[in-house]
């Protein structure tokens, strides 16, 4: 039975070294200053939102059709006429395929 307590206790000691071991490293790795590398041009982005609500708000804002709010930004009007251009295209791809489906043309036979 000795052989068996002696053991016990030294597993005991043991699994006690290694938590004090452990415990050492938590606590000498405080926390510290974090330092940011690649995402950092993400943190100290400017703040521009002022500048843009002023944009927004040019005007009044009872404006809808006149001086629609998705149009005052530089650059909205180009996403807008591309926008358009897609929603073009597919309604011509749909009427065109639409028309060979009901006069039956264009089959591969």
């Amino acid at each position: 039975s000795q052989p068996r307590e002696r053991r016990r206790a030294k597993e005991v000691n043991m699994f006690a070294a290694a938590s004090r071991h452990a415990a050492r490293r938590a606590a000498s790795r405080a926390p510290r200053q974090q330092r940011r590398g690649i995402v950092d041009w993400m943190t100290n982005y400017p703040d521009k939102i002022n500048e843009i609500k002023k944009v927004q708000c040019a005007g009044g804002t009872l404006q809808g059709e006149v001086n629609p709010t998705w149009l005052k930004q530089p650059g909205d009007m180009a996403v807008a006429l591309f926008g358009a251009a897609l929603v073009g295209y597919g309604s011509i791809l749909c009427s065109v395929g639409m028309y060979r489906l009901a006069t039956g043309k264009g089959k591969k036979d």
